[in-house]
Order: C-alpha cells, then structure tokens, then sequence
C-alpha cells in the first residue's frame, strides 16, 4: 500500500509578460492554478507582487509582472511544476522556495502592489477631508470675503459724514448769521444811545441858553 507523502508549505514566485498580465490577467491566473492543480497543489494564497523592469529581456520581454503564490504540495511534484511552466506559453519563468517556517502572518505581509493600493486609497479617503479643512479654512476667512459688504456699506457712511458735515457747517453758517445779527443789533443799539445822548446833550445846552437870559435884570429908565 502506498503512503501519501506529507505535504509542505512552498513559496513560488512567478513570472509573466507585463503587457500579457495587463490584457489578460484572468487567462495568466488561471494557468498558474491549472499548473499547480495538476501536481495536486493546494493553494494558500496568490496575488500579485509587483511590475518591474527587468535586467535583461527574457522571451523577448523587457517588463515582468510577478505572482507571488504560497501552496502546499509533495516536494517530489516541485519539479513537475517547474518544468510545466517551461512548457507554458503565458508563464516565464517561476522561482519555487522551501517556506516551512513561514508563518500567516509573514504570507499575508504586504506587497510592494498592496502597499502602493493602499497608499492610493489613503489619497483618495484623505481629498474629502482636505477638502472639508480647505472648506473650513474658507469659512474661516470669509469675514475677509465680507470687506466688500463693507465697501458697499462705505457710500452709506460717506453720505452719513456728508450729511454731518453739512449739518455741522449749516450750524456754523447760522451761527455766523446770529453772530451778524448780534453785530448789527450792537451798532443799531449803540446808534440809539448816541442819538439819546445827543438829545440829552441839546436839551441840556438848550436850558443852559435860556438860564442867562432869565437872569438877566430888567433896567428900567428914570424919568
């Protein structure tokens, strides 16, 4: 009777066209499991790792996409795998790796891929919030924004000061006229009390006059 061999944690990282990954990543994901299915592999965990130039062109391809996969499977099938993937026309190349002391957390560590998507999204949860301070900042600085009420309200102020401003000559201009009137009242005043003065002073002399004459003695002539 024969024994099923124990299987073991394997980690592959495997190779493809970028240009082929870009326009037909279904048809690349589904070769890699067919592959890994055949040598009854059990997959743990597969996504993509990372887009990289390459150091020299392999099947006439420049840029590489890379799978990184974690499976578990017999260690006997590891090269049926490899030379599977030789065969195949949508996988490059595949570096299969012993992982025994790989823990969950270590398979489910982020990729550069992951990495870079969750950057992305950070950006994209964080514009709402930008926009929501610069919103804020906006409100914050609308009583600036609000000067040109005041500016409206400047012709208001201006006509208010030129309305004080006229009144407050028109009360001078008045009290220059009393001030005027005073004044012409004064002479007119005066005027009288010199003319009284004057009568007075006529009156006076007129009795002065008429003294002497009353005077006088009457000589009468003796016969």
């Amino acid at each position: 009777m024969e024994t099923m061999a124990e299987k073991k944690l394997y980690e592959g990282m495997f190779l493809v066209d970028s240009a082929r990954a870009a326009s037909d990543w279904d048809g690349v994901d589904a070769a890699i499991k067919k592959i890994l299915e055949k040598a009854g592999a059990e997959i743990v965990s597969m996504r993509k790792w990372d887009d990289r130039r390459l150091a020299y062109d392999i099947r006439s391809t420049g840029r590489g996409t890379y799978l990184l996969c974690y499976f578990k499977a017999d260690g006997q099938k590891i090269q049926g795998i490899e030379k599977a993937v030789q065969l195949s026309e949508k996988i490059i190349r595949v570096l299969i790796l012993s992982t025994e002391q790989m823990t969950k957390d270590d398979i489910e560590k982020d990729t550069p891929t992951t990495k870079a998507e969750k950057e992305k999204q950070k950006t994209i949860s964080e514009q709402p919030q930008e926009a929501e301070v610069s919103r804020q900042s906006d409100q914050q600085e609308a009583p600036v924004a609000e000067d040109a009420p005041t500016t409206e309200k400047a012709p208001a102020e201006e006509e208010a000061q030129t309305t004080e401003d006229a009144q407050t000559a028109e009360d001078v201009e008045h009290a220059g006229e009393t001030e005027q009137t005073q004044e012409t009242e004064k002479p007119e005043e005066s005027e009288k009390a010199e003319e009284a003065g004057q009568a007075e002073e006529i009156e006076a002399e007129g009795i002065e006059a008429e003294e002497p004459q009353e005077s006088k003695p009457k000589v009468v002539p003796d016969d």
